[in-house]
């Protein structure tokens, strides 16, 4: 049936796949957003710190960080780099990273709506209805084909996953008309913990009927004849940081009715407007300043406790709620609203009333049904993080009439070889979600927060380490070369690991280094799960070893502190030296590894002939140069929504005609009057030279990593299994760069797919051909090399912090430069930093071009 979507390739049969033509956390109580937060990433684009930041945060996807790191106050030396840049930036999932670019927007959906080659009779679902490209107003739409691409996909191929309540449940699903299916999907997508007033539901368009559409959803449907095995959690040990299970008795509904659930005055309160709700006051003669202070003064006044429902908080509110770190969750008055004597029951039930009259019926998403779609989706994604975007982009990719390259499209069905196993990853998710909710969601962590992840770590270790000999038994005799380590991406281990790399954190917090020590060197000694994390261990461990070791674990051999010191102090050397041949630890932690064992052997007196050397890798200070313009100022200048003014500045290009244009533009002005080429790219032009040179390798069959027949990239891209499980035909590119063979490379591809300008990550076709071989001709090969392997090292998280400006030119000799252009008050970030590392240890000249106003003009 997704033929044209998904090829189903056997795990062992990678000779006989058919080339395509060119052509989380899962929430215990109702979420309160759809959108996930972004684990590839998470767990490998965090990587380049070993520490937990944790800020009060209101948003739930981006996931904003400081620099609140381990007590690193004795060794001066080391480098703690934070990835604020990296992570304030709106995180796109491992399906949507791999896709196009396509705007979902109103345009977008009528495109498709009104785009219809024929409407045969027998156009019956999702998947044939897109590949006949039909589609009938009131008989389906974007939302529920892509809706009901993702179950028809799961039940096709692993079904095995649910019981038969659940299969039921989807049968039921598919003979609702399509109006409530469309109602369904729609308030699926939306913040589904709020209850919907069912007269503000504005979907004219499609239903012609909203009441009776609910009406449909919230009919109580029969699962008596249906028995199915009482699933126990994988580690029973897990549930008591689980708040409530959910599953099927002997009926269910779609969606809940407000008149069978709404029974607080606290809870349907929070339906009124504003504007309602000042009537209601109004009536009971009660002020506030605000939403609020009107809702609690209501909730006095109908003489319920305002407890913590008047404050948003509901039955619905996700884990993080009741995982608040060093915080017992209240439970709020729940009484009916007939409770209590005489006037005071009286009072409450007249209030409840007056305001379900104006609410009116309101809907709200049965959670136990919407927990079985959410598991639906995470099996069709491969994933806890797709989006509302993942959900629609295959089919607008589909009808897009783009081109997509050459690769084999596999989706293997036997990932979450049982139902147990889905489920123990279930929960391996939301024990990290339970960490996470500590460690990051709620402002300062206690030390009764401490203790509860240490409570986790405590009950997961012993699985995880079952979980290692499990993994490694299948890398050895199961998987083929490189399939295991996207696939181990889905395992509970996983998500475990996680949590004990977090856990070392928390014992470094608490002091306890010589635990901290146990664990670090735990997690290295495996090599399976979060690579990316590697280097950041060994840095801590080698730190440990430094400066806190000899004192927690002193060797009976010695009696003199001063040797004792000296016994660790080398064994911190020896963990720089296995860092730095380890081929898992990434380039980028190399200079500070460097540092410290060059410092490490001479503190140990190691004779001079016996040192390390490291002056072919010595870093330079980046070049300083000074541009100086004419600057302009607006005068009362005021941004955007009223917010202050753009800190972006405004300059005079003299060399171009004298227009307004940004200190970048103005700098790069100079260079070209100095005799550069170049482009003000900030990395752009770097990762089109990464597509170019690595374009068969990005496309190489790899199992699962290529989900549809319509991505741009392969799904772990983003992520530390990309360099890992082509490590082989990379390494073997990266030596034919060096050997200047870039620009033959980058001639091959485009001759091949510039005309039909094939969609892949990071590649612009409006470079021009002969610019990218000039600047791969003037490129040193041994650093173009390393500025690849970087990237393909990292290449989430090293897409940004390169210099603004690249710039070359062939006389008086072939040289290639990057420049980061400052204006007045710009500070380099901690990413820019480490590509200045990056770029002057492969010998590249790098510059600080600061401008200069030489004169102000005020407009």
């Amino acid at each position: 049936m997704m033929d044209a979507f998904l090829n189903n390739v056997k795990p062992n049969t990678r000779s006989t796949p058919q080339l395509k033509d060119k052509s989380t956390l899962l929430a215990e109580e109702h979420p309160k957003k759809k959108v996930k937060r972004e684990e590839t990433d998470d767990s490998d684009t965090d990587s380049v710190n070993y520490q937990i930041h944790g800020p009060p945060l209101k948003t739930w996807p981006l996931l904003p960080k400081e620099r609140d790191g381990l007590d690193n106050s004795a060794d001066d030396d080391v480098i703690e780099r934070s990835e604020t840049e990296d992570t304030n930036i709106s995180r796109s999932t491992a399906i949507d990273s791999s896709l196009p670019e396509i705007k979902l927007d109103k345009k977008a959906i009528e495109d498709y709506q009104n785009f219809k080659s024929s409407q045969e009779n027998d156009v019956s679902n999702a998947s044939t209805r897109l590949d006949s490209r039909a589609w009938e107003r009131g008989n389906s739409s974007l939302y529920v084909d892509a809706f009901n691409l993702a179950l028809d996909t799961v039940l096709d191929e692993e079904a095995h996953l649910f019981d038969r309540k659940e299969k039921r449940v989807f049968d039921e699903w598919k003979s609702l008309d399509y109006e409530a299916q469309f109602l369904y999907v729609r308030l699926f997508l939306r913040k589904t913990s709020s209850w919907h007033r069912i007269a503000r539901l504005r979907y004219y368009n499609d239903i012609t009927d909203t009441e009776a559409a609910v009406k449909v959803l919230q009919k109580n449907r029969d699962l008596t004849s249906e028995t199915s095995p009482v699933q126990q959690s994988p580690i029973p040990e897990l549930s008591s940081f689980i708040q409530e299970r959910c599953g099927f008795e002997d009926a269910f509904t779609f969606a809940d009715a407000s008149e069978d659930f709404i029974d607080s005055v606290e809870e349907s309160i929070s339906l009124l407007t504003l504007d309602e709700l000042k009537v209601l006051a109004k009536e009971a003669k009660v002020q506030g300043k605000n939403k609020s202070d009107l809702t609690k003064a209501v909730c006095r006044m109908s003489n319920q406790q305002a407890g913590l429902l008047s404050m948003g908080l509901r039955r619905t509110d996700t884990a993080e709620s009741a995982e608040s770190s060093g915080q017992e969750t209240p439970t709020p008055d729940r009484r009916s609203p007939m409770s209590g004597s005489g006037d005071d029951g009286n009072r409450r039930k007249h209030f409840l009333d007056k305001i379900l009259a104006v609410a009116g019926p309101c809907v709200r998403l049965s959670l136990p049904v919407f927990k079985l779609f959410e598991r639906v989706h995470l099996v069709f994604y491969r994933s806890t993080e797709w989006t509302e975007k993942s959900l629609t982009t295959i089919i607008l990719a589909k009808i897009s009439r783009r081109n997509f390259p050459s690769y084999i499209v596999s989706r293997s069905s036997n990932i979450f070889t049982s139902r147990s196993q889905l489920l123990e990853f279930e929960t391996a998710m939301k024990s990290n979600y339970t960490v996470d909710s500590i460690l990051e969601f709620n402002g300062p962590i206690t030390e009764k927060g401490f203790q509860k992840v240490i409570d986790v770590f405590e009950t997961i270790y012993p699985r995880w380490i079952c979980i290692l000999q499990e993994e490694q038994e299948k890398e050895e005799w199961i998987y083929e070369s490189g399939e295991g380590t996207y696939l181990r991406r889905l395992s509970p281990g996983h998500a475990y690991t996680r949590i004990i790399h977090k856990a070392a954190y928390v014992f470094g917090r608490l002091k306890e280094h010589r635990r901290e020590h146990e664990v670090l060197s735990e997690l290295l000694s495996q090599h399976l799960f979060h690579l990316a994390r590697r280097g950041s261990w060994y840095q801590r461990k080698a730190l440990l070893e430094e400066h806190y070791m000899h004192a927690l674990l002193p060797n009976p051999a010695y009696t003199d502190p001063e040797r004792q010191k000296n016994h660790w102090k080398s064994i911190a050397a020896a963990t720089c030296e296995k860092a730095l041949e380890d081929p898992d630890c990434h380039l980028k932690y190399h200079y500070d590894l460097q540092k410290r064992l060059v410092k490490l052997e001479k503190q140990l007196k190691i004779p001079v002939r016996l040192q390390h050397d490291f002056g072919h890798v010595q870093l330079k200070r980046p070049e300083q140069h000074h541009v100086e313009g004419i600057q302009l100022k607006k005068l009362d200048s005021i941004g955007k929504n009223g917010r202050g003014p753009s800190t972006k500045t405004i300059w005079i290009d003299e060399a171009e005609g004298g227009g307004e244009c940004t200190v970048e533009a103005m700098c790069l002005s100079w260079y070209r009057s100095q005799g550069w080429k170049g482009y003000h790219a900030e990395g752009g032009i770097i990762r089109t030279l990464f597509a170019y040179l690595f374009f068969d390798i990005l496309f190489l069959y790899i199992p699962n990593v290529f989900q549809t027949a319509y991505q741009t990239c392969p799904l772990d891209l983003h992520t530390d299994a990309f360099y890992r499980t082509r490590a082989s035909e990379i390494n073997h590119r990266l030596v034919e760069i060096a050997n200047a063979r870039a620009p033959q490379l980058i001639k091959e591809v485009d001759k091949r797919e510039r005309e039909k300008r094939t969609c892949i990550v990071g590649l612009n076709w409006d470079y021009e051909l002969e610019d990218l071989l000039e600047l791969a001709d003037c490129f040193d090969g041994e650093a173009l090399a390393t500025v690849c392997k970087v990237m393909a090292q990292d290449y989430g998280q090293r897409g940004g912090g390169i210099p603004d400006l690249i710039l070359w030119r062939a006389e008086p000799q072939k040289e290639c430069m990057f420049a980061e252009v400052k204006s007045a008050n710009d500070r380099l970030s901690d990413t820019q930093r480490l590509w200045i590392h990056v770029l002057t240890g492969a010998g590249l000249r790098v510059a600080l071009c600061n401008a200069v106003a030489k004169e102000v003009r005020e407009i």
